[in-house]
């Protein structure tokens, strides 16, 4: 991972809390934590064991964005636009859309300024819980740039065009209370980490299997026009999970009204 930019605990249900570690720059994002983000959702895409995971920052914000100076250093910043041969995202998207290969839920808690690329990494998350006095933007205008961390991949299933439009031309804050009005975030709470993990222990507690395949089933179709394939999948994971060992243990603990026990996926 390079320098220190990212703290990762896993509990022992499966919830794995990861923290952007550079509170003291309001975790603004260089070359290191660029690098320690991929490594991160890499470790936890392939930890059966997880079952939801909690995204915050360390200190006072969630992401402040880029760290300019640091990345116009070295020729950086140019190449986190590179792209791997075997990766459909470049560097600098795959901190954002890499979220999504996480089998588990992700959710975001987000605090203090959650600008540019630090709300592009919040809406690779799946839910998103925010602070009334949070601040939010898709600040590229401001640099003279246009967001490029796969917001076309997450935005349009949050907001209307005009809506985004408005928000990208302009790089005005908002607040979370605004950003709740909106949809771009899913809840204003007092304090977001505490809902979050709040949230993922519930989510923890039921079949993972169950939880994966909704997942996919949602990212997979969600904004989808072929409806003959959507269907298709929710019958494919419907048998899949019909009598399989966790199903086949989520019935009897529900009539019973006592906590399953649920297998990891293998």
């Amino acid at each position: 991972m390079g320098e220190h930019r990212i703290a990762l605990d896993i509990a022992d249900d499966g919830v794995a809390t990861v923290t952007l570690d550079r509170g003291e720059k309001h975790n603004a994002l260089d070359g290191h934590m660029f690098d320690a983000i991929v490594d991160v959702t890499e470790q936890l895409a392939a930890d059966n064991r997880v079952r939801a995971v909690v995204l915050h920052g360390a200190g006072k914000s969630f992401c402040s964005g880029l760290d300019i100076t640091s990345l116009g250093q070295g020729g950086s910043g140019r190449a986190l636009v590179e792209r791997d041969e075997d990766q459909v995202a470049n560097n600098a998207q795959r901190v954002a859309v890499d979220w999504s290969r996480i089998p588990a839920p992700v959710i975001a808690a987000i605090t203090g300024n959650c600008f540019g690329g630090g709300l592009q990494i919040a809406l690779g998350a799946d839910i998103r819980y925010a602070t009334p006095d949070a601040r939010l933007s898709i600040m590229e205008v401001k640099w003279g740039l246009v967001p490029d961390m796969g917001i076309t991949q997450t935005l349009p299933r949050l907001l209307p065009a005009d809506v985004a439009k408005e928000l990208t031309f302009t790089g005005r804050i908002l607040s979370g209370t605004e950003a709740g009005e909106l949809g771009l975030v899913t809840r204003v709470v007092d304090d977001p980490l505490a809902a979050a993990q709040a949230l993922a222990h519930e989510i923890a507690s039921k079949s993972p299997h169950a939880v994966r395949a909704a997942k996919r089933l949602y990212d997979q179709t969600w904004q989808s026009n072929d409806a003959a394939s959507a269907l298709l999948l929710e019958s494919q994971l419907q048998v899949g999970l019909m009598g399989s060992p966790n199903q086949l243990e989520a019935v009897p603990a529900g009539f019973e009204r006592r906590a399953p026990q649920f297998a990891d996926p293998p």
